[in-house]
């Protein structure tokens, strides 16, 4: 195994894997590159594969089509203690009956590394992910947050070249979730080690990742940093899928250069930015933050796409309010605003509103 990637090549390299369960493709023709020292997150909802697809790269579960490289060497049929990987569980896996300091040192004992390395790398790992005066201590006398920090300095210690992390921080609460996605890509960034994160978690993946591969049904459906995946679906599955989004359905009527004017039932006319030929038929995904709320029909961004109509939920959530606004011609409609200000919001249930939104803020979708 090449201790080092050559300048400019992927430290991981996937090739059409494909992986069956019977008649089912838990994975079906994946092809990947993962450059190193590169924080990627593979996301999608329960069953899409991205599991499979890891414990694959971890040498846990064999391809039956395609083939893995790492640092430029086939490792498609080669064992996990073989390759430069380490896998990081949901569950940790951390021995109940040893203590911090031993827990970490296990995989370098096994390893046959000197007891003086060992004693390093394990103080080193410690201060790393900030357990000093913990080393003592057995996992049932840890916090969640603490054993999570066990695992990853254990996963580390023997310096993998690549780091599996398999929905590391879904066992702990919101807000300690948050603190330790901080953590860990702090982590990530001191190392320089290349991550490939699981989780279905949207706002996880688009924290913690430089890029973003999104999975459905066994197939890699898109990829690329978060906030392109975000504000350029190449899908109505992916609009939907990330994130919130209004999306409209309707076909192409005319066209003026780069702008489309698209007829959607109940709403008439939208123009929006896209390619679509004439005729086609096409969703317009719109995000809620990307909507205007008026009071005053009159102080329009866009008259192409203002529609009026009926302001029948809020959802209050602190930094920021949902609205739900009855759109005339029949389409619910979902708009985000920050509460910038104390007190009482600006708009109420059964108030007539206009909502308004630019065409370039507009997704057109053909798939």
């Amino acid at each position: 195994m090449r201790d080092e990637v050559t300048p400019g090549a992927p430290l991981l390299r996937i090739e059409g894997v494909t992986k069956r369960f019977g008649r089912f493709a838990a994975v079906d023709d994946v092809s990947l590159e993962i450059k190193a020292a590169e924080f990627f997150a593979l996301l999608g909802p329960s069953g899409c594969g991205k599991t499979t697809l890891l414990r694959m790269l971890a040498g846990f579960e064999t391809p039956d089509g395609g083939r893995i490289f790492l640092r430029g060497d086939d490792v498609t049929g080669q064992p996990p203690h073989l390759r430069p990987v380490n896998m990081m569980f949901q569950n940790y896996a951390l021995f109940p009956h040893l203590n911090v300091e031993n827990n970490i040192a296990f995989g370098l004992k096994r390893a046959g590394i000197s007891k003086a390395e060992i004693a390093a790398r394990v103080a080193e790992m410690i201060a790393l992910v900030r357990l000093n005066g913990f080393e003592r201590r057995k996992p049932d006398q840890l916090s969640g947050g603490q054993r999570q920090r066990v695992a990853l300095a254990r996963a580390l210690a023997r310096r993998p070249g690549l780091l599996l992390l398999d929905e590391p921080l879904a066992a702990l609460d919101k807000k300690l979730r948050e603190e330790t996605q901080a953590e860990l890509t702090e982590v990530q960034r001191k190392l320089g080690t290349a991550f490939v994160v699981v989780t279905h978690d949207q706002e996880e993946a688009m924290t913690l990742a430089g890029r973003i591969g999104v999975m459905d049904r066994g197939r890699l459906v898109q990829i690329g940093p978060p906030r392109d995946v975000y504000e350029y679906p190449n899908s109505r599955w992916i609009a939907g899928f990330i994130g919130d989004v209004n999306l409209l359905e309707g076909a192409v009527a005319a066209r003026n250069g780069r702008l489309a004017s698209i007829e959607v039932a109940g709403l008439g006319t939208i123009v929006a930015a896209g390619d679509a030929p004439i005729g086609a038929p096409v969703g317009i995904a719109v995000r809620p933050e990307k909507i205007r709320l008026l009071r005053d029909a009159t102080r329009t961004v866009s008259e192409d796409n203002t529609r009026g109509g009926e302001l029948v939920d809020i959802g209050y959530l602190g930094g920021r309010s949902i609205y739900r606004v009855h759109v005339d011609g029949g389409v619910m409609m979902r708009v985000a605003q920050i509460n910038a200000a104390r007190g009482e919001g600006p708009f109420e249930i059964g108030q007539r509103v206009t909502v308004t939104f630019l065409p370039s803020e507009c997704v057109v979708l053909t798939q």
